[in-house]
C-alpha cells in the first residue's frame, strides 16, 4: 500500500500563513503571556562616566521579544560618551530623533552637509531634536555625554523608512528651558499643583503638543520634601535623571491602596544622569527626602499615542475622608 499525498492546492501559496485564534485568548496577548511586558529597567551613569568615544545602547530587546535595538517596544536610548577633541556618528532609521547634554559642550554637524540641518552648538542641560535622514557627527571640545532616544524600532516593526523630514533641527537652550520651568512655579496656581513640569513642544504639532509628532518630553521639578501622587499612562517613560541628591526616588506597582498610595511598590533610587524605564499601565510617584531639589527628563512615545487617542493619562487624587479618586489631569 502506498501512502497518497494529496494534491497541493492552486492557492496554498496565498493561504499558508492563515492561522485562527479564539478571540477569548488571543484578543490580550499580553495577558496571555504571548506578548511579553516591558520590564522595569535601569541603567547607571557609571556606564558613560569612563571609556572611550562610544554609543552604549540601553538594549531591552531580548527581554521583549523584539527585534534589537530597543529599550521599549517603540524607542530605543542610549548613552553617548564622546571624550574632549574626539567625535562619535550617530544614525538611525528614525522619523525623531533627540539628545539631551548630560555634561560637557561641543558642536553636531550633519555628515553629508545637508544646508537643511545646520550645526548644533551644544553645552551641558541643552536638548536638541532632528528629523528623519539626520546622520550627525557630534565633536566633543569638553568631556561630554548625551542621552540619545529615537524612535528606530517602531520603524523596524512597521518595516518602514524615515524618508519624510516633519520638523526642522530645533534647539531647546538649557536657560530656556529653567525660564519656561520657573514660569510654572510663579503660576499661584502651582502651590497646590501635583506636577511642577514644562512639556518642550514644537510649534509645528499644536494638536499633540509634543516635542515631536512621535516623541513626548518633559522637564520636571521634584522640590524638597514633595510626594507627588501616583500617575499612570499607556506610554513607555525612558526616565533620566537630570540632578539628584540620595533620598529622590521613584515608587513603581500595578495597583493603589485605599489611600491612593502604591501598593507592594517597587522603590527606584535616582542618581544624577542614570536611566529607568517606566512600563506602560504602572503607577508611579515621585519622592524627594534628601533636602535639595532635584529635576527629571521622561521621554517617552506619548506624541504618537496622543494623536492616536490612547494616552489615557490618569491621577490619583485623594479625597477628603482619607480615601481617592482618579482623575484624567493634573491638578
Amino acid at each position: 500500500m502506498t501512502n497518497h499525498t494529496p494534491d497541493p492546492h492552486p492557492l496554498d501559496h496565498l493561504t499558508a500563513s492563515a492561522r485562527f485564534h479564539d478571540y477569548r485568548y488571543a484578543s490580550n496577548p499580553l495577558a496571555e503571556g504571548s506578548t511579553g511586558e516591558v520590564p522595569l529597567a535601569r541603567f547607571d551613569a557609571e556606564l558613560h562616566e569612563r571609556g572611550g568615544t562610544r554609543v552604549l545602547v540601553l538594549d531591552n530587546s531580548v527581554a521583549l521579544g523584539c527585534s534589537g535595538p530597543a529599550t521599549s517596544p517603540g524607542l530605543c536610548a542610549s548613552f553617548v560618551r564622546v571624550r574632549a577633541g574626539e567625535g562619535i556618528v550617530t544614525d538611525a532609521n528614525a522619523t525623531s530623533q533627540l539628545f539631551f547634554v548630560m555634561r560637557g559642550a561641543g558642536t553636531s554637524t550633519h555628515v553629508e552637509g545637508d544646508p537643511a540641518t545646520p550645526s548644533i552648538p551644544w553645552k551641558a542641560g541643552d536638548l536638541f531634536t532632528l528629523p528623519a535622514r539626520s546622520r550627525m557627527l557630534h565633536a566633543a571640545t569638553d568631556d561630554a555625554a548625551l542621552y540619545w532616544v529615537h524612535d528606530e524600532p517602531l520603524l523596524r516593526y512597521l518595516g518602514a523608512e524615515a524618508t519624510g523630514r516633519q520638523f526642522s533641527p530645533t534647539l531647546y537652550r538649557r536657560e530656556a528651558i529653567l525660564e519656561a520651568l520657573d514660569g510654572v512655579l510663579r503660576d499661584p496656581s502651582s502651590a497646590t499643583a501635583n506636577r511642577l513640569s514644562v512639556l518642550l513642544a514644537n510649534r509645528l504639532f499644536p494638536q499633540t503638543m509634543t516635542i515631536t509628532h512621535v516623541i513626548w518630553a518633559m522637564f520636571g521639578l521634584l522640590p524638597v520634601g514633595a510626594v507627588q501622587a501616583p500617575h499612570r499612562h499607556q506610554s513607555v517613560a525612558l526616565d533620566l535623571v537630570v540632578d539628584a541628591r540620595p533620598g529622590c526616588y521613584t515608587m513603581v506597582g500595578r495597583t493603589l491602596d485605599r489611600d491612593g498610595s502604591i501598593k507592594d511598590g517597587i522603590r527606584v533610587d535616582w542618581k544624577p544622569h542614570s536611566a529607568f524605564v517606566t512600563p506602560p499601565g504602572l503607577w508611579h510617584s515621585h519622592h524627594n527626602e534628601s533636602g535639595q531639589p532635584a529635576h527629571i527628563l521622561p521621554i517617552q512615545d506619548a506624541g504618537l499615542h496622543t494623536f492616536l487617542r490612547t494616552l489615557n493619562i490618569l491621577f490619583s487624587r485623594r479625597t477628603k475622608d482619607g480615601g481617592h479618586d482618579v482623575v484624567e489631569r493634573a491638578g
